[in-house]
């Protein structure tokens, strides 16, 4: 298969709680609903503290076989509804690249089987850390996410 170079939707976020960012800057924004949610995190009062594409996770590329990197959209600490501290994981994934039933194209199918090994790694890396680890969708992002 050739690698085919996708151009993704770049844009820069700029805060208005600057204070509660604690990743790298500038934050990029590669989809609107990147977007979405960092302004989410940015406003929620329940959210401490953010980053974006800080944690590089080891894993097998299921297809070459080789060591990779795979490095998860957001980390986000924050308040549960009970007050207790939680720290959370987030990937951001269009639903045709996150479910089996969703996939249209043959590269919706290769997407989904390299996610599952990234995710797997995630999982892994999470457990070890007592952090969750949750991929989210437009359907999440949209849907009223608290």
């Amino acid at each position: 298969m050739a690698k085919e170079k996708r151009k993704y939707l770049k844009n820069q976020f700029h805060p208005q709680n600057p204070e509660k960012y604690v990743g790298k800057y500038p934050i990029i924004a590669r989809s609107s609903w990147e977007t979405t949610f960092m302004s989410k995190c940015d406003s929620h009062p329940d959210i401490i503290h953010w980053a974006s594409e800080s944690i590089y996770i080891p894993y097998k590329h299921p297809i070459t076989g080789k060591p990779s990197l795979y490095i998860p959209d957001f980390l986000i600490h924050y308040l549960d509804k009970n007050r207790k501290q939680r720290t959370e994981l987030v990937e951001i994934k269009p639903l045709k690249e996150a479910f089996e039933s969703r996939t249209k194209s043959v590269y919706d199918k290769l997407s989904l089987l390299i996610n599952a090994a990234k995710w797997k790694a995630a999982g892994e890396w999470c457990a070890k850390r007592g952090i969750h680890f949750r991929v989210m969708t437009e359907r999440d992002i949209y849907a009223g996410y608290k």
